[in-house]
């Protein structure tokens, strides 16, 4: 008899269903392999990351005997960090990009907001056209880089920080899965709402919103990434050095070797390492990021996966 055969004896004689094997309580051996691959992959993850931070850290003296980038903290030192956030081209780059990056994420949100509410009102106005509308620009791309630069221009959104977020205020994609949310907002509270005399502004204020805040925080999150970290349209639409932010000032320092203004005489002396320059910038740039994923983390699953797979 069989090996199988006699598991499912046994199994008919406990009166127990047999479970898959993906079900199966975990081995210690694979218990240990998760925790190795997984140990391995934070590593892999951790350690340049590490590098970076330390290097911005490091003094002339630390980099130098180091030959460049430094794995181990000897002399510490903020002078970098100083220079960089104690006024010049730096620092105006990351107040513009953090005011880029709230006023378009509150612009996107609004928009995406409202069209994923009317959306998700199955017999609202057009509710159909509209819908295969925004589905239609998901499998046939926008005109394309010449047309849109040429439509920036004739609006005169050029060297205009307008032209850094009107570019990127919908996101189709978002507002599906913010329909799919509200969609599964119960129909009988809205229902009791509408006796109640409520109408669909108040209905999206105090009830429909309450109950997604999970979707409204990684969604904002993904648009708040989306605009921190946008470099081509600066790239494209700003020509004035002063309004670049801090995407397209890190681009200049680290791949084309230019010093920030205001740093030149400080970096060319030696007093601070040219890479020490550069690393505190990257961190600057990752920080935000860094910052905010944690406290958005544990909404992902419940925001994303209901949000995706219902409606």
């Amino acid at each position: 008899m069989s090996e199988t055969s006699v598991l499912v004896e046994d199994d008919e004689e406990t009166g127990r269903r047999r479970r898959p094997s993906w079900e199966e309580p975990p081995t210690r051996v694979g218990l240990a392999a998760k925790g190795v691959i997984l140990a391995i992959a934070l590593l892999a993850v951790l350690f340049p990351l590490w590098i970076v931070v330390v290097t911005s850290l490091s003094d002339a003296e630390a980099i130098s005997r180091a030959g460049g980038l430094v794995v181990w903290p000897e002399s510490l030192s903020l002078a970098a960090y100083r220079e960089l956030l104690g006024g010049g081209q730096v620092a105006r780059s990351m107040v513009i990009a953090v005011g880029i990056t709230l006023v378009g994420t509150l612009f996107s949100m609004a928009v995406s907001v409202l069209a994923a509410y009317g959306l998700s009102r199955l017999g609202s106005l057009w509710h159909r056209p509209l819908l295969m509308t925004l589905l239609a620009t998901m499998f046939f791309g926008g005109a394309g880089l010449i047309p849109t630069y040429l439509l920036i221009q004739t609006l005169g959104l050029m060297n205009s920080y307008a032209a850094l977020i009107l570019p990127m205020v919908v996101n189709v994609f978002n507002i599906l899965v913010l329909r799919a949310f509200f969609m599964n907002v119960g129909q009988e509270i809205v229902d009791s709402a509408r006796i109640d005399g409520a109408g669909e502004w108040r209905i999206l204020w105090t009830i429909v919103l309450p109950l997604s805040r999970a979707v409204l925080a990684v969604i904002s999150l993904f648009y708040a990434v989306g605009y921190w970290s946008n470099w081509f349209n600066g790239f494209l639409y700003i020509q004035d050095q002063e309004k670049l932010p801090l995407q397209n000032v890190l681009q200049q320092i680290v791949i084309e070797g230019e010093r920030p203004a205001g740093m030149a005489q400080v970096i060319g002396t030696g007093q601070i390492p040219s890479l020490a320059v550069q690393t505190a910038v990257m961190v600057l740039a990752l920080l935000p990021v860094a910052v905010l994923s944690p406290f958005v983390q544990r909404h992902f699953k419940k925001g994303m996966l209901i949000g995706a797979v219902k409606g």
